[in-house]
């Protein structure tokens, strides 16, 4: 009965955070997709590797979910709406022009912190280190959880927020991160025994793909990429 009761939460908390229409609910979706996934990485809490697991994936991402409140609130200072339309009306009318936040341009600030929340959810070069411990979990929820949806959440974040990324220069970083994801993923990959690392590695190394394609501007191509890998 848990087992159903975390993967319902789960997927209800998924189907939340693609019908947001701004980025408040986002978080508060994000975070309870960060909750299920911990609580189901750990569901064999008799096995300390899989408790390990589970504490490693929930403080790793949280890493990314700071920066990411932290992309929001910044937003919110200078648009005063956290709406995803509001936001693209902002950066259209030049409200982020001549607008710095600890020296740095604004648009560069919050794209940064937002991308920051898509590496800690996507396992993108550093905060990698969580997804090959979460096969700790059932196989269902490592099948529909950690190598198809939740893990594509920050890929999905990024290309709602491009014309950010774009607008903050931040294109080139982002390609290099997923270069450096997807070749280095895929390199671990080639020697792993166990089938669930196969599958884990292969994962990050399709979403350092997807990254790359949100790098070269090319967001449609990375989209395609994120349906199809999915399903």
């Amino acid at each position: 009965g848990r087992f159903f009761v975390y993967l319902s939460l789960f997927t209800s908390a998924m189907l939340g955070l693609v019908l947001s229409d701004n980025l408040l609910s986002v978080f508060i979706f994000w975070e309870l997709m960060g909750f299920c996934s911990y609580s189901l990485i750990g569901f064999y809490y008799e096995k300390e590797g899989a408790g390990n697991a589970s504490m490693k994936a929930f403080m790793t991402t949280r890493v990314g979910d700071v920066f990411f409140l932290l992309g929001i609130l910044s937003l919110w200072s200078v648009v005063g709406s956290v709406t995803f339309v509001d936001i693209y009306k902002a950066i259209g009318s030049g409200a982020f022009n001549n607008v710095y936040a600890l020296g740095i341009p604004l648009a560069t600030f919050a794209g940064f912190s937002i991308f920051m929340g898509t590496m800690g959810k996507s396992a993108q070069v550093p905060l990698q280190v969580w997804l090959p411990d979460a096969m700790w979990g059932p196989t269902p929820c490592s099948a529909l959880i950690h190598a198809a949806t939740m893990v594509a959440a920050g890929v999905y974040l990024s290309l709602r927020m491009f014309p950010l990324m774009e607008l903050g220069h931040l294109l080139p970083f982002i390609a290099i991160i997923g270069g450096i994801t997807a070749f280095g993923a895929a390199t671990i990959a080639l020697v792993q025994t166990d089938i669930k690392a196969v599958l884990a590695y292969s994962t990050i190394s399709q979403l350092g793909y997807m990254v790359i394609g949100i790098g070269v501007g090319s967001y449609n191509a990375s989209f395609m990429h994120l349906i199809t890998h999915a399903v």
